[in-house]
């Protein structure tokens, strides 16, 4: 599994030049505004940026060539967006531009077998519960050129019974996002030893 992770970043990074895709937040704009403008200023321009993290309310990332994102950051300001912050990546992730990752992904995969899985997994790319490993495995690939759908994906999961997440990683930008998605909702985050057992003590564990 970690090989394949770092196949994965390999092909995403190397997709797309450094230099030539972008990524920026969208701030206070509202979701189907954004994916329409996005839609508009890639049909004016011929280039690729569409919306690629639907993070939570009034939160979404934008990804593509790096003129069209310009162009679209200045059309949603126009828009009433509140800001507009160029993000410091490397590449478009998950735009359309990394379809030739996907690709390159989905030949890593091919004879790898997943098994079935007994604890639903939420795929992000379809904000949906899933078990069967033959499933999963497409939606491995999907994802690399997909949007995250994060904010449905948490909204899924609550709907279903789900009332405290854990992030595990370093930082608690998804554990933020998840307090302004699910408010009232249990949300504690694993970086560290100290976050764990702080973590656990929450639990009751």
């Amino acid at each position: 599994a970690v090989r394949i992770v770092n196949k994965r970043g390999q092909f995403m990074q190397e997709a797309v030049p450094v230099g030539e895709g972008s990524m920026a937040a969208i701030l206070g704009l509202d979701s189907d505004k954004i994916v329409e403008i996005c839609r508009s200023v890639e049909a004016e321009s011929g280039e690729a940026v569409q919306a690629v993290n639907f993070n939570c309310p009034g939160q979404v990332v934008i990804a593509g060539a790096v003129n069209p994102v310009n162009k679209a950051i200045e059309a949603l300001k126009a828009a009433g967006a509140k800001r507009a912050v160029l993000l410091p990546v490397s590449a478009p992730f998950h735009s359309t531009l990394m379809q030739p990752a996907a690709d390159r992904l989905a030949e890593v995969l091919a004879p790898i077998e997943i098994k079935d899985i007994t604890i639903p997994v939420v795929a992000n790319v379809t904000a949906q519960e899933v078990t069967s490993g033959e499933e999963i495995k497409k939606l491995l690939v999907k994802q690399a050129a997909m949007p995250v759908l994060w904010e449905t994906s948490v909204r899924n999961m609550v709907a279903g019974g789900v009332d405290t997440f854990v992030e595990v990683g370093p930082g608690k930008v998804l554990t933020g996002f998840t307090k302004k998605i699910a408010k009232g909702m249990t949300a504690l985050n694993v970086e560290d030893a100290e976050s764990l057992e702080k973590t656990l003590a929450a639990l009751g564990k």
